[in-house]
């Protein structure tokens, strides 16, 4: 407690330039992933697939992938840059500090006078913030989904459904950001210097119980989970959860080809009753032990407690957080440099922390990606002991294919943003050998191509 204290003291000084210092942070950050970019564009740029791929790939589909590939990086550029000169533009305009006096003053002249706290106007301050950063993404939110997405066979969306599935989405902000940010600012209120502890106290039950209400009350709202008719693959999904030990209590097919061709299979729930959740893209596309080497994939991050160990860093992740933003929570120079010069609200306060944050969070990025391309190796090799590894090195030929996914990355790019290996690696050490070429570039030239993805990508 005295070094945090004597820590604060010291970056509590008057006139340190906490304006300069976050808006080099975000440039210096953004400059870095522009190199990286450029070193995977140059990649992208290769005329010939990886040894590996030559007998499964066919140069066609390899010359898709790669403007696909292309094509994403350039959006991606001009995203970041359009990102930048938002973030920047906030700053300079003083945004902040006009949006919470705006907050202010619209619930003095609306809401009950036991409404016109500091909670309160924190509230009305994140929804309308929320809904500002949405309408200034909506832009590239479009084009990715209605123009890129649409030209290479991957969005299913019709515009009906996207304004939905937003409206939707923002209905579900406004619900659960008041109770959810009024605990937290209570707390904070409430147990003094020493809030951190209690703050990640109600961060694990939140998680815990949102991972619960998930299925019920939120999933639905977007996607419709139907039981896994009979057959061959319920029963060898079943079987597969027996020899595990996985606590399977039901075995779900969702509809994600309503959005587009995105195909992935994953689990959730507490650890005594795990549901499976298979896309019907992935079933459509694959043969019955291809999906269930998928699964072996999957179940293999639980039995080898890659879950259980993820969770337990998410929480000294948190931990760590909210003890750093002790030191920020009341730093005088930190809020009047942004303008805030009589009030300091703690929500502000911990947006600008966040910004603050930015660097140290890319380093822990960094290291979750090395260990997750680790587990990853660990989850296919537990797939493979169980017998299924030619299955899954076929089914993720496969994706890949569909995918038009990247086949090859330079090195620095890929350890910064890649939490799982490329193909040409996983397959190396699964120890691939083809005997014949694997079928599905057809999907490529029909209307729609499968992406891994969703919450533990293959």
């Amino acid at each position: 407690m005295d070094f945090l204290q004597r820590l604060a003291k010291y970056l509590d000084r008057p006139l340190f330039p906490w304006k300069k210092l976050i808006i080099g942070f975000s440039v210096a950050q953004y400059l870095f992933e522009g190199v990286l970019g450029w070193r995977q564009y140059q990649v992208l740029r290769k005329t010939k697939p990886p040894k590996v791929l030559e007998h499964e790939v066919s140069q066609e589909v390899y010359d898709k992938s790669q403007a696909y590939g292309r094509a994403k990086a350039k959006f991606e550029m001009v995203s970041g840059l359009y990102g930048q000169i938002q973030n920047i533009a906030f700053i300079h305009f003083d945004v902040l500090p006009k949006l919470w006096s705006w907050a202010g003053s619209l619930l003095l002249r609306f809401a009950p006078a036991r409404f016109t706290g500091e909670i309160s106007q924190s509230i009305v301050f994140v929804l309308s913030f929320v809904v500002l950063q949405q309408l200034l993404s909506l832009p590239t939110s479009i084009y990715n989904t209605f123009v890129l997405e649409e030209k290479f066979g991957f969005n299913k969306q019709t515009p009906k459904l996207f304004i939905t599935d937003m409206i939707k989405s923002n209905l579900l902000a406004f619900v659960l950001a008041p109770p959810i940010l009024s605990a937290f600012l209570a707390i904070i209120k409430k147990t003094g210097s020493q809030f951190f502890y209690y703050l990640w106290l109600f961060a694990a039950g939140l998680q815990v119980f949102m991972i619960t209400i998930y299925p019920i009350a939120i999933l639905p709202l977007f996607n419709k989970l139907s039981p896994l008719e009979p057959g061959e693959l319920k029963v060898g999904v079943e079987n597969l959860a027996k020899k595990l030990n996985f606590p399977l209590h039901e075995l779900y097919v969702i509809d994600g080809s309503k959005r587009s061709a995105h195909s992935n299979a994953y689990f959730f729930g507490l650890p005594w009753k795990k549901h499976i959740v298979i896309y019907d893209t992935l079933i459509e596309k694959s043969d019955t032990q291809e999906v269930v080497a998928v699964l072996a994939h999957e179940l293999g991050h639980w039995s080898l407690g890659h879950t259980t160990r993820l969770f337990g860093i998410s929480q000294i992740h948190l931990f760590y957080i909210f003890t750093l933003f002790s030191v920020f929570i009341n730093n005088n120079s930190l809020y009047a440099d942004f303008g805030f010069h009589k009030e300091h609200p703690i929500i502000v306060g911990f947006i600008l922390f966040s910004d603050v944050l930015g660097p140290m969070d890319s380093v822990i990025k960094l290291l979750m990606n090395i260990l997750s391309r680790r587990f990853e190796f660990q989850a296919d090799a537990f797939a493979r002991s169980l017998g299924y590894g030619a299955e899954l090195a076929r089914s993720l030929i496969k994706i890949q294919i569909q995918n038009l996914s990247t086949m090859d990355a330079d090195w620095m790019f890929a350890s910064y943003h890649f939490s799982h290996p490329i193909l040409s690696e996983r397959l190396k050490a699964l120890e691939w050998q083809p005997i014949e070429k694997v079928e599905g570039e057809e999907a490529t030239k029909e209307n729609g191509a499968v992406r891994a993805t969703g919450r533990d990508e293959l």
